[in-house]
């Protein structure tokens, strides 16, 4: 399904710059707005989306080529609302400074002032191309920031939308939303931010840090990854089944969350494989003209998919497509974009769909027979953005705890960890850098600076410049003694050697 829309435009870096210096500008005339204008700020960006809603849905719908309206409304737009309330509800506490422990046996007070750290840009993806830019827009208005917004390219009519929708109650030198293509997001990427945020792949994340890493602004990665899902041995394997099917079908798998592989008991492969067949056609027992599929986003992305699969199969795998039986001559199908939900058995490792994150409907599936060469297969791994485990909280869930590392772990369910603004949300290593949501977002867009102050006699400073008294110079190479002998002694008593 190739659609048709006006050509993208692209903002001059000159453009760019003007909207930049005009937002520092504007930060330099209020550099700490009170909980007041934050508010209203952030409530203004709320009522202009939400003004808005039917048209940004249509928009989405019309970029994907078929998208429900009722997904976009309810995800891409009402669900910010719970995480930004709750950003309201204490966003007194989080500005208050933070009080320290005194130094000096009480002689020298300080806090750490929460101020915020200026202009921030955010540059969204494609597949929540809205909420992913909403929220972390709104989380820097909370800490007090302006914010400009690269859309993303690849949703133009929703851009289009909310560029507009913004405007309506929006000064620029407060929130301003740049729509373009390539080149605009390269010059977006070189500006000198006080922070970048970016939500994306892997791939562009390299090229977003290293154009942001030239001025030195610090940038926050939300990334993807290989997203493991474990079905432990004392799991209920048809559950797990059914709950890891839905998470891969959630916006036909375009979901940096989702689930890209399964490990499942080699005794219960078979039941899981039908557990999983049932619970795709009880939520899509038609698929080839649903209107409830979510359309791939393009024709790349779809030759991508389905590239995958085609090279996998002809490694040997499996392919198990699951639609009825009249529609498998139907899909997959470029001209609609309909990957169909499909599972992948007895994938040969060198196959390129190990390697990278999916973001379709399609899910690997591998076997143990001890769990720990699950755990040791994950651990081996770039750190996904999520990980998922099927089971109680037992021996084994402990153990996958301390051997993995992961953005996020959920237990028993899809994004558990996602969504509860209270945790901080993000990746590590090849799955981000950095994290919001909730208090995490607003410490994301601060600076902590430290404010310390003494009304002693005399100077620290002067104490550590020549010329120095020798009972002076005696009593630091006694103290430096001192703590060598403790120090070797507690490493004497931990070993009984002394060893490093």
């Amino acid at each position: 399904m190739t659609t048709t829309t006006e050509p993208i435009v692209d903002v001059t870096p000159e453009e760019l710059r003007r909207l930049l210096d005009a937002q520092r500008a504007a930060h330099a005339r209020d550099p700490i707005p009170d909980a007041a204008t934050r508010r209203d700020r952030i409530d203004r960006l709320v009522a202009a989306v939400l003004e808005h809603r039917d048209e940004l849905a249509e928009a989405l719908d019309a970029d994907y080529g078929g998208r429900p309206v009722t997904t976009s409304l309810e995800v891409d737009i009402l669900g910010a609302l719970q995480s930004i309330a709750h950003t309201r509800e204490h966003l007194e506490s989080w500005m208050a400074p933070t009080e320290v422990p005194a130094a000096m046996g009480g002689a020298i007070p300080a806090f750490v002032q929460n101020r915020p750290k200026g202009v921030v840009g955010v540059i969204g993806p494609w597949n929540f191309p809205l909420v992913l830019v909403f929220l972390p827009a709104v989380e820097a208005l909370a800490a007090g920031n302006r914010v400009m917004i690269k859309f993303s390219d690849m949703t133009p009519r929703t851009g289009a939308v909310f560029a507009r929708a913004v405007a309506t109650r929006m000064s620029p030198e407060e929130v301003v939303v740049v729509t373009g293509g390539l080149q605009t997001a390269a010059a977006f990427s070189s500006l000198r931010f006080d922070h970048l945020f970016f939500t994306g792949s892997p791939k562009v994340g390299r090229l977003v840090a290293a154009a942001a890493g030239r001025n030195l602004v610090p940038v926050t990665l939300e990334l993807g990854g290989k997203n493991p899902a474990i079905v432990a041995p004392d799991a209920d394997v048809a559950e797990a089944a059914a709950r890891i099917a839905a998470a891969r079908l959630f916006n036909n798998g375009q979901v940096c969350l989702s689930p890209d592989y399964a490990f499942v008991p080699e005794s219960s492969r078979d039941v899981f494989v039908d557990a999983y067949r049932a619970a795709v056609l009880t939520h899509f027992p038609t698929f080839a003209d649903n209107p409830d599929v979510v359309s791939i986003i393009n024709d790349a992305n779809y030759a991508r998919v389905t590239g995958l699969v085609e090279d996998a199969k002809s490694r040997g795998a499996t392919e198990v497509v699951i639609v009825p039986e009249e529609e498998k001559g139907r899909v997959p199908d470029p001209d609609s974009r309909r990957v169909p939900p499909t599972l992948l058995l007895d994938t040969p490792a060198e196959a390129e769909i190990n390697a990278e994150e999916i973001f379709g409907p399609v899910l690997v599936v591998h076997t143990y027979s001890d769990v720990d060469e699950a755990i040791a297969y994950v651990a081996a791994g770039e750190h996904p953005l999520a990980s998922y485990w099927y089971g109680g909280d037992t021996d084994d869930f402990q153990r996958f705890l301390v051997k993995t590392t992961s953005g996020g772990v959920s237990r028993n369910d899809f994004g558990l960890a996602y969504g509860n603004d209270a945790l901080p949300f993000g990746g590590v290593g090849m799955s981000g850098s950095g994290a919001y949501h909730g208090k995490a977002g607003f410490d994301t867009f601060s600076h902590q600076r430290p404010v310390a102050s003494h009304d002693l006699p005399s100077g620290l400073a002067g104490a550590l410049v020549p010329p120095l008294a020798p009972e002076r110079v005696e009593a630091v190479a006694a103290a430096a003694a001192a703590a060598a002998a403790e120090v070797t002694a507690r490493l004497r008593g931990s070993n009984g050697h002394g060893r490093p």
